[in-house]
């Protein structure tokens, strides 16, 4: 029996003031509502007085002066980013322009992806992108009343960041861990064994509730951080049994696993399944006719 995901998809946030989410937490949503960012992308405001801003979010003046507006009479020290796609970093510019603060992140977008995207089923990347400092898995960063963690957790995007707040047992999840949705995992960026890998290191955490990018705050993510971790098994699982069946090639094997959703949305399916293939691949479960793992390529069970 298929995993249930316990999805919340009942969020309506305010677009322009600042939500209060939890002691010295607030919360500005973007107005850029859609099938990827949700209700929007939520930018972060961790403190009072001195504080920083995670995530500035699209490329739109108007949210940027509601980030500004919110945060009026304050310092902002710093400028956090869990990754470089352009429903998260763009706004960052504008937002160290009127606020002479210090931006974090891991790095860059992926320099080899300057020509190569993944096939539209992402926001795409924001190459303009340069942090002041990079951070490292385990890197902390702190101000006036509050210490973050970063995890380096790559997989929806090579470079991305979660932050852990351990005085308030919380995770600014990013778009690894969402409530709403599962997460986008398309090479050549997205990489499904190191997402596997992140959701395993969620498990093995403490934090009590997660506060993702898009969506709701995630009240009990050990239960979807599961689920989704099944979740993922079970497409693999799909996967060999198609290859398994005779259908050698992503396209056969996306009209069988996905045949209750609309074709329009196969080419999507096609990508998430080609980074399950990847995966399968490296870990030997799958041979691939040819050197490179690719959409067009055929499979093969080993042996």
């Amino acid at each position: 029996m298929a995993v249930t995901l316990p999805l919340n998809r009942d969020h309506k946030p305010l677009y322009g003031p600042a939500e209060p989410i939890a002691p010295g937490l607030r919360r500005v949503t973007a107005n850029n509502p859609g099938p990827f960012t949700f209700t929007g992308t939520g930018t972060y405001i961790v403190g009072q007085g001195n504080v920083a801003v995670i995530d500035p979010g699209p490329d739109d003046p108007d949210h940027v002066a509601a980030i500004l507006e919110a945060v009026r009479g304050e310092t902002v020290s710093h400028i956090l980013v869990t990754h470089t796609h352009i429903d998260h970093s763009p706004a960052t510019p504008l937002l160290k322009e009127a606020t002479g603060a210090t931006v974090y992140a891991q790095g860059p977008h992926a320099a080899q992806l300057r020509d190569q995207e993944s096939g539209g089923l992402d926001a795409g990347g924001d190459m303009a992108f340069e942090p002041d400092e990079l951070l490292e898995d385990g890197s902390v960063v702190e101000g006036d009343g509050w210490q973050l963690e970063a995890l380096h957790t790559p997989g929806h995007c090579s470079n991305h960041l979660c932050f852990a707040w351990a005085e308030r047992q919380g995770l600014f999840s990013g778009d690894h861990v969402m409530g709403w949705s599962t997460t986008i995992v398309s090479p050549p960026d997205g990489d499904m064994g190191a997402y596997l890998s992140g959701l395993d290191r969620m498990m093995a955490r403490s934090e009590s509730i997660y506060w993702p990018a898009h969506g709701a705050p995630i009240q009990d993510p050990k239960a979807l951080v599961s689920a989704l971790i099944e979740h993922r098994r079970e497409r693999e699982q799909a996967i060999l049994d198609q290859v398994g069946a005779g259908h050698a090639r992503i396209d056969d094997m996306v009209r069988e696993i996905y045949r209750d959703v609309p074709a329009h949305l196969h080419p999507a399916a096609a990508r998430s399944t080609l980074a399950a293939i990847v995966h399968l691949v490296e870990t030997g479960r799958l041979a691939v006719d040819g050197q490179t793992p690719g959409l067009d390529s055929r499979y093969s069970l080993p042996g």
